[in-house]
């Protein structure tokens, strides 16, 4: 099982969850696919769209679950992202980890899986 993880606002997955389905955020509908990070990606990822945020969740997905609606594009740096076109089903998601804001500004990434 290969790990890809979403840090979005705690709001926003409790919605989905009533919902079912996660749509993604404002700029993953401008882009027309959901932004993942990679493990080895989140970090720089919490720093550079999430800096200074609470509230946010880092959701654990089973990317092999997404088929192939899940792409892996050149994004930051040239590095491969992994971009999901379409809803994310809830079933492919595996852990929702609190991802808490130290003090300064920046953000306690757990050890992940990838």
């Amino acid at each position: 099982m290969r790990m890809i993880y979403k840090i979005c606002p705690a709001s926003a997955w409790r919605e989905a969850e009533r919902q079912g389905v996660y749509r993604g955020s404002a700029d993953d509908a401008r882009d027309g696919f959901i932004h993942f990070s990679t493990a080895a990606q989140v970090g720089e990822t919490a720093r550079k769209h999430f800096s200074g945020q609470t509230g946010l969740f880092l959701v654990a997905v089973d990317a092999d679950a997404l088929g192939e609606t899940l792409r892996w594009e050149p994004s930051r740096n040239n590095e491969l992202f992994p971009h999901l076109y379409g809803e994310l089903d809830l079933a492919a998601v595996t852990a929702i980890l609190d991802l808490r804001l130290r003090a300064d500004g920046s953000h306690d990434v757990p050890e992940l899986a990838s």
